[in-house]
Protein backbone atom coordinates (compact mmCIF):
# COMPACT_ATOMS: atom_id res chain seq x y z
CA UNK A 1 0.00 0.00 0.00
CA UNK A 2 1.23 3.47 -0.89
CA UNK A 3 0.09 6.92 0.15
CA UNK A 4 0.62 9.55 -2.54
CA UNK A 5 -0.13 13.08 -1.33
CA UNK A 6 -1.38 15.31 -4.14
CA UNK A 7 -2.35 18.27 -1.98
CA UNK A 8 -1.31 19.01 1.59
CA UNK A 9 -2.28 22.65 2.07
CA UNK A 10 -5.11 24.28 3.99
CA UNK A 11 -7.84 26.62 2.80
CA UNK A 12 -6.46 27.62 -0.58
CA UNK A 13 -3.55 26.67 -2.82
CA UNK A 14 -0.13 28.21 -2.27
CA UNK A 15 3.12 28.06 -4.20
CA UNK A 16 4.31 25.19 -2.00
CA UNK A 17 1.09 23.25 -1.40
CA UNK A 18 -2.07 22.47 -3.33
CA UNK A 19 -5.42 21.87 -1.63
CA UNK A 20 -6.38 18.56 -0.07
CA UNK A 21 -6.10 15.31 -2.02
CA UNK A 22 -4.61 11.94 -1.11
CA UNK A 23 -4.35 8.89 -3.34
CA UNK A 24 -4.25 5.56 -1.50
CA UNK A 25 -2.71 3.06 -3.89
CA UNK A 26 -3.98 -0.47 -3.24
CA UNK A 27 -2.65 -1.90 -6.48
CA UNK A 28 -0.91 -4.89 -4.89
CA UNK A 29 -3.86 -5.59 -2.60
CA UNK A 30 -6.89 -5.20 -4.91
CA UNK A 31 -5.65 -3.53 -8.10
CA UNK A 32 -7.41 -0.26 -7.22
CA UNK A 33 -6.71 3.28 -6.09
CA UNK A 34 -8.89 5.21 -3.63
CA UNK A 35 -8.90 9.01 -3.59
CA UNK A 36 -9.52 10.88 -0.35
CA UNK A 37 -10.75 14.45 -0.96
CA UNK A 38 -10.29 16.23 -4.25
CA UNK A 39 -9.34 19.86 -3.86
CA UNK A 40 -8.94 22.35 -6.67
CA UNK A 41 -6.45 21.28 -9.39
CA UNK A 42 -6.10 17.71 -8.17
CA UNK A 43 -6.10 16.53 -11.77
CA UNK A 44 -3.25 18.96 -12.51
CA UNK A 45 -1.25 17.39 -9.69
CA UNK A 46 -1.93 13.95 -11.16
CA UNK A 47 -0.39 15.06 -14.47
CA UNK A 48 3.01 15.16 -12.73
CA UNK A 49 2.69 11.50 -11.69
CA UNK A 50 2.16 8.06 -13.18
CA UNK A 51 -1.24 7.74 -11.49
CA UNK A 52 -4.09 6.64 -13.77
CA UNK A 53 -7.52 8.13 -12.98
CA UNK A 54 -9.25 5.12 -14.51
CA UNK A 55 -7.73 3.02 -11.70
CA UNK A 56 -9.60 5.09 -9.12
CA UNK A 57 -12.67 3.09 -8.10
CA UNK A 58 -13.67 4.93 -4.93
CA UNK A 59 -13.55 8.53 -3.75
CA UNK A 60 -14.05 9.44 -0.09
CA UNK A 61 -14.90 13.06 0.71
CA UNK A 62 -14.48 14.27 4.28
CA UNK A 63 -16.61 17.42 4.03
CA UNK A 64 -18.00 19.99 1.63
CA UNK A 65 -15.55 22.86 2.04
CA UNK A 66 -14.18 23.99 -1.31
CA UNK A 67 -10.56 23.11 -0.61
CA UNK A 68 -11.68 19.48 -0.35
CA UNK A 69 -14.15 19.21 -3.28
CA UNK A 70 -13.59 21.91 -5.92
CA UNK A 71 -11.43 19.57 -8.01
CA UNK A 72 -14.03 16.81 -8.10
CA UNK A 73 -16.11 17.80 -11.19
CA UNK A 74 -12.98 18.22 -13.28
CA UNK A 75 -11.48 14.94 -12.10
CA UNK A 76 -14.65 13.00 -12.84
CA UNK A 77 -14.89 14.56 -16.30
CA UNK A 78 -11.26 13.87 -17.14
CA UNK A 79 -11.69 10.25 -16.10
CA UNK A 80 -14.21 9.97 -18.96
CA UNK A 81 -11.92 11.68 -21.49
CA UNK A 82 -9.11 9.32 -20.50
CA UNK A 83 -11.08 6.19 -21.27
CA UNK A 84 -12.50 5.40 -17.87
CA UNK A 85 -15.34 2.88 -18.13
CA UNK A 86 -15.25 1.13 -14.77
CA UNK A 87 -17.86 2.14 -12.18
CA UNK A 88 -16.84 4.68 -9.56
CA UNK A 89 -18.37 5.13 -6.10
CA UNK A 90 -18.25 8.43 -4.20
CA UNK A 91 -18.66 8.41 -0.43
CA UNK A 92 -19.40 11.73 1.24
CA UNK A 93 -21.65 13.86 3.45
CA UNK A 94 -25.22 14.80 2.69
CA UNK A 95 -25.41 17.32 -0.14
CA UNK A 96 -22.43 16.03 -2.14
CA UNK A 97 -24.56 14.11 -4.64
CA UNK A 98 -26.82 17.11 -5.21
CA UNK A 99 -23.84 19.41 -5.81
CA UNK A 100 -22.23 17.06 -8.35
CA UNK A 101 -25.46 16.30 -10.19
CA UNK A 102 -26.43 19.97 -10.47
CA UNK A 103 -22.94 20.91 -11.63
CA UNK A 104 -23.05 18.26 -14.35
CA UNK A 105 -26.59 19.17 -15.38
CA UNK A 106 -25.78 22.86 -15.76
CA UNK A 107 -22.50 22.21 -17.58
CA UNK A 108 -24.02 19.47 -19.81
CA UNK A 109 -21.35 17.03 -18.61
CA UNK A 110 -21.73 13.37 -19.58
CA UNK A 111 -19.74 10.56 -18.02
CA UNK A 112 -18.79 7.35 -19.82
CA UNK A 113 -18.98 5.26 -16.66
CA UNK A 114 -21.57 4.55 -13.93
CA UNK A 115 -21.34 6.86 -10.92
CA UNK A 116 -22.74 5.79 -7.56
CA UNK A 117 -23.11 7.90 -4.42
CA UNK A 118 -23.06 6.67 -0.84
CA UNK A 119 -24.10 9.14 1.86
CA UNK A 120 -21.73 8.70 4.79
CA UNK A 121 -23.02 7.92 8.26
CA UNK A 122 -21.55 6.78 11.55
CA UNK A 123 -20.23 3.23 11.46
CA UNK A 124 -19.27 0.84 8.67
CA UNK A 125 -19.85 2.37 5.23
CA UNK A 126 -18.10 -0.20 3.05
CA UNK A 127 -16.97 -3.80 3.38
CA UNK A 128 -15.72 -6.52 1.06
CA UNK A 129 -13.53 -9.59 1.42
CA UNK A 130 -10.40 -7.44 1.73
CA UNK A 131 -11.32 -4.23 3.60
CA UNK A 132 -13.70 -2.62 6.04
CA UNK A 133 -14.15 1.15 5.98
CA UNK A 134 -15.86 2.91 8.86
CA UNK A 135 -16.59 6.58 9.43
CA UNK A 136 -17.17 8.89 12.36
CA UNK A 137 -18.15 12.53 12.47
CA UNK A 138 -15.43 14.83 13.75
CA UNK A 139 -15.70 18.37 15.15
CA UNK A 140 -15.38 20.99 12.45
CA UNK A 141 -17.54 23.99 11.54
CA UNK A 142 -19.53 21.89 9.05
CA UNK A 143 -20.31 18.14 9.10
CA UNK A 144 -16.97 16.45 8.55
CA UNK A 145 -15.97 12.79 8.69
CA UNK A 146 -12.87 10.78 9.40
CA UNK A 147 -12.31 7.36 7.85
CA UNK A 148 -10.78 4.18 9.23
CA UNK A 149 -9.61 1.64 6.64
CA UNK A 150 -8.95 -1.83 8.05
CA UNK A 151 -7.39 -4.51 5.90
CA UNK A 152 -8.60 -7.97 6.82
CA UNK A 153 -6.06 -10.57 7.87
CA UNK A 154 -4.03 -12.06 5.04
CA UNK A 155 -3.70 -15.84 4.53
CA UNK A 156 -0.58 -17.36 5.99
CA UNK A 157 2.17 -18.43 3.62
CA UNK A 158 2.64 -22.07 2.64
CA UNK A 159 5.81 -23.44 4.26
CA UNK A 160 7.02 -25.12 1.08
CA UNK A 161 10.11 -26.86 2.45
CA UNK A 162 8.12 -28.34 5.31
CA UNK A 163 5.38 -29.58 2.99
CA UNK A 164 7.87 -31.20 0.60
CA UNK A 165 9.67 -32.82 3.53
CA UNK A 166 6.38 -34.48 4.50
CA UNK A 167 6.14 -36.00 1.03
CA UNK A 168 3.69 -33.64 -0.60
CA UNK A 169 4.36 -33.64 -4.37
CA UNK A 170 4.46 -30.43 -6.39
CA UNK A 171 1.09 -29.73 -7.91
CA UNK A 172 -2.57 -29.28 -6.89
CA UNK A 173 -2.15 -30.73 -3.40
CA UNK A 174 0.09 -27.82 -2.45
CA UNK A 175 -2.65 -25.43 -3.52
CA UNK A 176 -5.16 -27.24 -1.34
CA UNK A 177 -2.86 -26.97 1.64
CA UNK A 178 -2.35 -23.26 0.98
CA UNK A 179 -6.13 -22.94 1.03
CA UNK A 180 -5.98 -24.49 4.50
CA UNK A 181 -7.42 -27.84 3.41
CA UNK A 182 -6.02 -31.04 4.87
CA UNK A 183 -4.91 -33.58 2.25
CA UNK A 184 -4.29 -37.31 1.94
CA UNK A 185 -1.20 -38.63 0.13
CA UNK A 186 -1.18 -41.73 -2.06
CA UNK A 187 0.19 -43.84 0.80
CA UNK A 188 -2.67 -42.77 3.05
CA UNK A 189 -0.70 -40.23 5.07
CA UNK A 190 -2.75 -37.23 6.21
CA UNK A 191 -1.00 -33.87 5.99
CA UNK A 192 -2.68 -31.20 8.06
CA UNK A 193 -2.73 -27.67 6.71
CA UNK A 194 -2.06 -26.21 10.14
CA UNK A 195 1.32 -27.96 10.15
CA UNK A 196 2.55 -26.48 6.86
CA UNK A 197 0.82 -23.09 6.65
CA UNK A 198 1.97 -20.08 8.66
CA UNK A 199 -0.59 -18.22 10.79
CA UNK A 200 -2.57 -15.44 9.09
CA UNK A 201 -0.85 -12.06 8.83
CA UNK A 202 -2.51 -9.07 10.42
CA UNK A 203 -3.68 -6.49 7.90
CA UNK A 204 -2.92 -2.78 8.21
CA UNK A 205 -5.16 -0.08 9.68
CA UNK A 206 -5.10 3.40 8.18
CA UNK A 207 -6.95 6.37 9.71
CA UNK A 208 -7.55 9.45 7.56
CA UNK A 209 -9.02 12.37 9.46
CA UNK A 210 -10.79 15.32 7.88
CA UNK A 211 -10.66 18.84 9.28
CA UNK A 212 -11.30 18.80 13.00
CA UNK A 213 -10.39 20.32 16.29
CA UNK A 214 -8.95 18.02 18.93
CA UNK A 215 -11.69 15.55 19.90
CA UNK A 216 -12.22 12.05 21.33
CA UNK A 217 -13.80 10.90 18.07
CA UNK A 218 -10.44 11.31 16.36
CA UNK A 219 -8.72 9.25 19.05
CA UNK A 220 -11.35 6.53 18.69
CA UNK A 221 -10.98 6.34 14.91
CA UNK A 222 -7.21 6.17 15.29
CA UNK A 223 -7.23 3.53 18.05
CA UNK A 224 -4.38 1.09 17.42
CA UNK A 225 -3.95 2.30 13.83
CA UNK A 226 -0.72 1.65 11.99
CA UNK A 227 -0.87 5.05 10.28
CA UNK A 228 -2.81 8.17 11.28
CA UNK A 229 -3.12 11.10 8.87
CA UNK A 230 -4.12 14.17 10.88
CA UNK A 231 -4.57 17.80 9.94
CA UNK A 232 -2.17 20.32 11.49
CA UNK A 233 -3.39 23.69 10.28
CA UNK A 234 -1.98 25.54 13.30
CA UNK A 235 0.90 25.15 15.75
CA UNK A 236 1.01 24.89 19.50
CA UNK A 237 1.17 28.66 20.02
CA UNK A 238 -2.34 29.13 18.60
CA UNK A 239 -4.35 26.34 20.22
CA UNK A 240 -7.40 28.47 21.06
CA UNK A 241 -7.44 30.04 17.61
CA UNK A 242 -7.26 26.61 15.99
CA UNK A 243 -10.24 25.36 17.99
CA UNK A 244 -12.30 28.43 17.12
CA UNK A 245 -11.92 27.57 13.42
CA UNK A 246 -12.54 23.85 13.97
CA UNK A 247 -8.92 22.93 13.33
CA UNK A 248 -6.04 21.27 15.15
CA UNK A 249 -2.43 22.05 15.93
CA UNK A 250 0.62 19.90 15.31
CA UNK A 251 0.82 19.24 19.05
CA UNK A 252 -2.82 18.16 19.27
CA UNK A 253 -2.37 15.80 16.33
CA UNK A 254 0.58 14.23 18.15
CA UNK A 255 -1.56 13.81 21.27
CA UNK A 256 -4.25 12.05 19.25
CA UNK A 257 -1.70 9.56 17.87
CA UNK A 258 -0.18 9.07 21.32
CA UNK A 259 -3.51 8.49 23.05
CA UNK A 260 -4.69 6.18 20.28
CA UNK A 261 -1.61 3.97 20.53
CA UNK A 262 -0.88 4.45 16.82
CA UNK A 263 2.39 3.50 15.17
CA UNK A 264 2.95 6.42 12.78
CA UNK A 265 1.57 9.94 12.39
CA UNK A 266 1.57 11.98 9.18
CA UNK A 267 0.86 15.70 9.56
CA UNK A 268 -1.27 17.05 6.74
CA UNK A 269 -3.34 20.15 5.79
CA UNK A 270 -0.68 22.69 6.75
CA UNK A 271 -1.37 26.41 6.63
CA UNK A 272 0.55 28.59 4.18
CA UNK A 273 1.58 30.72 7.17
CA UNK A 274 4.29 28.12 7.82
CA UNK A 275 7.24 28.83 5.56
CA UNK A 276 9.80 26.13 4.72
CA UNK A 277 12.17 27.45 7.38
CA UNK A 278 9.42 27.07 10.01
CA UNK A 279 8.81 23.39 9.39
CA UNK A 280 11.77 21.80 11.26
CA UNK A 281 10.56 23.33 14.55
CA UNK A 282 6.93 22.57 13.63
CA UNK A 283 7.83 18.91 13.23
CA UNK A 284 10.10 18.79 16.28
CA UNK A 285 7.35 20.09 18.57
CA UNK A 286 5.09 17.23 17.48
CA UNK A 287 7.86 14.65 17.76
CA UNK A 288 8.43 15.59 21.39
CA UNK A 289 5.03 14.06 22.08
CA UNK A 290 4.91 11.38 19.38
CA UNK A 291 8.37 10.55 17.98
CA UNK A 292 7.13 8.67 14.91
CA UNK A 293 5.69 11.83 13.35
CA UNK A 294 6.42 12.89 9.78
CA UNK A 295 5.45 15.86 7.63
CA UNK A 296 3.68 15.46 4.32
CA UNK A 297 4.32 17.58 1.26
CA UNK A 298 2.84 17.67 -2.23
CA UNK A 299 3.91 14.62 -4.23
CA UNK A 300 5.40 12.89 -1.20
CA UNK A 301 4.92 9.11 -1.23
CA UNK A 302 4.92 6.80 1.79
CA UNK A 303 4.99 3.02 1.42
CA UNK A 304 3.67 0.50 3.94
CA UNK A 305 5.80 -2.63 3.68
CA UNK A 306 6.46 -5.39 6.20
CA UNK A 307 4.70 -3.42 8.95
CA UNK A 308 6.93 -0.39 8.42
CA UNK A 309 6.31 3.01 6.87
CA UNK A 310 9.06 4.02 4.47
Amino acid sequence: MQLHFLGTGAGMPSKERNTSALMVKLLDEVGEMWLFDCGEATQHQILHTSLKPRKVTKIFITHLHGDHIFGLPGFLSSRSFQGGEEPLTIFGPQGLQQWIEQTFALSKTHLTYPLQFVEVHEGVIYEDEHFTVSASELRHVVPCFGYRIEQKDLPGELLMEKALALGVPKGPLLGQLKGRQDIELEDGTIVYAKDVVAPPKKGFTLTILGDTKYCPEAVSLANGADIVIHEATFDGTTTDLAASYGHSTNVEAAKVAQQAGANYLLLNHLSARFLPQDLPLFLADAQKIFPQTFLTSDQSVFTWNNNKLI
